[in-house]
Parts: structure tokens; sequence; C-alpha cells
């Protein structure tokens, strides 16, 4: 008990009476912080069942041909703040847990579009030959690659992120989907979603994206273009026109969401 109390008169001295409790909470808020972390890691984010327009859009993908090996791959592109990682996490739940690649995780600062060698030889390449792909991702904070994950040949690989229907990605996409939102909105968006901490890297983004859609831009190539509603998802032909069967996508999907 001696040490406890040489410790307690130790705090008493360093941080006055008033406050010396405060030391020997430290502890206890620990302990607390990491019981919030463990229990946020096992209890996923809650996230709205898809709606019918989602399904419905899930339902066509089922039925189009392989177009990258045994591959469907659907490419969810448009501009940054649009609303595609919501969007591609709703159609990848439709799917029943198809796998989904961000770009994001491909990219890196000082890569933000020159990134096609690395996903065509780390991705493109074996999912083409029926082999799971291997790629690593960028960890944007430490600003290095990290461990290798695995992205197997499932049915349907949904590839969401800026630039997800670029030339050198087309060939290989069985659809391409195009969030319908004006740029300036969605930078907005983007800008608000991320904060201050961010503001130096949106000053750099936002030119570097207009010079990627000025020489290689996807909106024009998409099938189907996605639009967010008061109450959910709408889709709609896009200039490539339709793919697949003519089928009414319509529906509302439940609340927008921003990404």
């Amino acid at each position: 008990m001696r040490h406890i109390a040489a410790q307690r008169a130790w705090s008493r001295q360093h941080f006055g009476p008033r406050h010396a409790h405060q030391y020997w909470r430290r502890p206890l808020a620990r302990a607390e912080d990491t019981v919030v972390r463990v229990l946020r890691e096992m209890i996923p984010p809650f996230r709205p069942a898809p709606g019918p327009a989602v399904r419905d859009l899930a339902s066509l993908i089922r039925r189009l041909p392989p177009s990258c090996g045994p591959v469907r791959l659907v490419g969810v592109d448009g501009h940054a703040g649009s609303g595609k990682t919501t969007f591609a996490e709703q159609l990848a739940m439709a799917l029943g847990g198809a796998p989904v690649l961000r770009l994001d995780d491909i990219a890196t600062h000082d890569e933000l579009f020159d990134w096609t060698g690395r996903l065509q030889d780390q991705v493109i390449e074996p999912l083409a030959h029926g082999r799971t792909a291997h790629y690593a991702p960028y960890d944007w904070r430490a600003r290095r690659f990290g461990a290798p994950r695995p992205l197997p040949p499932a049915p349907v690989v949904v590839v969401e992120g800026v630039g997800a229907g670029r030339r050198a990605l087309r060939p290989h996409l069985a659809l391409l989907l195009w969030m319908e939102l004006p740029r300036e909105e969605a930078w907005a968006r983007g800008r608000s979603r991320d904060g201050e901490e961010q503001r130096e890297f949106w000053n750099g983004w936002v030119p570097a994206e207009r010079r990627h859609f000025a020489d290689d831009p996807s909106r024009p190539f998409a099938g189907l273009l996605v639009l967010q509603r008061e109450k959910g998802y709408e889709v709609v032909p896009g200039p490539a026109g339709t793919v697949g069967p003519d089928q009414p996508l319509t529906h509302g999907d439940g609340p927008p969401a921003v990404c």
C-alpha cells in the first residue's frame, strides 16, 4: 500500500488536490476506450437493406455475361463526394455480399490517377485468369502500402471510385454506373464530409479530378445513371444506352447518403 500512497502524494503534488483524481481516473478511461473500441469492432454499423431499385439492378447484373474471366466487373464512377461508396455498399449487399474494390486503396498521394498499371497487375490480370487477386491497399495517413488483401474471382466484383470507368478499365467492365451529381455539388459535399483537416488535400484533388475527366471522361460511357432522390435512388439509362433486358429501375431505396 505504500507505493499507492506515494503515487497519490505525487499526483497531488503535480496536479494539485483538485485535479489529482484525474490522474487516477486515466486507467479507467483507457479501459473504457478499449471496451468501446472492441464493441465497435464486434458490432457492425447499421446499414439499411437495399431498396427495390438496387435489388432490380442486382438482378440485372447477375444476368450479364462475365467481362473479366469468370467475373462480372461493375464500375461505380462519379465525382468525389457523389455517393459512390455508399451506393456500392448497397449494391454489394443486394448481390449477396459481392466483393468491393475501392480505388482509394489503389491510388496514392503521388498517383491520384496514375495507377492503371498497378490495378492491371494486381487485380485485372489475376481475375481474368480466374485466380484470386492480391492488392496492397494504400494507407493515406501513413503514406505507405499495407499488407496484401485477397480479392476472389466472385461472380460479381464491384469497383468503386473516381476513375472506375476510365478507358483502360472499360474493356473489362460488364457495366459502368455513373453517380449523377454535378461536380461542384459533389465536391462541396465531400469537403463538408472530410472537414477542415482535409482542406489541403481537396485543394489539390479538385484540379487533378478536372484534368482526369477532361482527358479521360467516364460519364459518356455509362450504361446507367444513378440519381439520389429525397427518399432513395433512381436508376435510369445512361449516355451509352441500357445494358441487358429493358426494365424500369426507378424505385426509391431509402435515405440518400454522402460518400
